[in-house]
């Protein structure tokens, strides 16, 4: 795992990750994976997953990918795009999202994100597209 990783583990206490209940597997430059728990917190009204919650997780985990891709000394990673399927209902249990970079440019960066259910089904398929742009200030 990427060193940076225990940074992002300290920031992330007060963000979306912690009150969807996000957690980091593994973070590489080539290779992100979280969990997120299916409970009725991430629930849409008829008690499965929320599409919106998937979309959540694969952007997240494409962000983090992007971000080791980067000198964080000098630049970040924004959302340009991002498109979802959903594939398969959830209503309980936890879904691993595995995000694997497309491209990784000076200026932008595309990431395919798998979103799958415990028994290695697929629940969701989302590409994301960022933008590389030098940190404020």
């Amino acid at each position: 795992m990427d060193p940076r990783i225990d940074l992002l583990r300290k920031r992330q206490a007060v963000t979306l990750m912690h009150t969807l209940g996000m957690e980091l597997v593994a973070g590489t430059r080539d290779c992100v994976k979280g969990t997120m728990p299916v409970t009725p917190a991430v629930h849409q009204p008829f008690g499965l997953l929320h599409g919106g919650a998937s979309v959540a997780l694969a952007e997240t985990l494409a962000s983090i990918g992007a971000w080791l891709n980067l000198d964080i000394e000098r630049e970040m990673a924004v959302g340009l795009e991002i498109n979802a399927n959903h594939v398969r209902a959830v209503t309980a249990g936890v879904v691993t999202g595995t995000a694997t970079p497309l491209h990784v440019g000076k200026r932008t960066q595309i990431w395919e994100v798998r979103i799958e259910d415990e028994r290695g089904k697929l629940v969701c398929i989302s590409r994301c597209t960022l933008a590389v742009v030098p940190l404020p200030g």
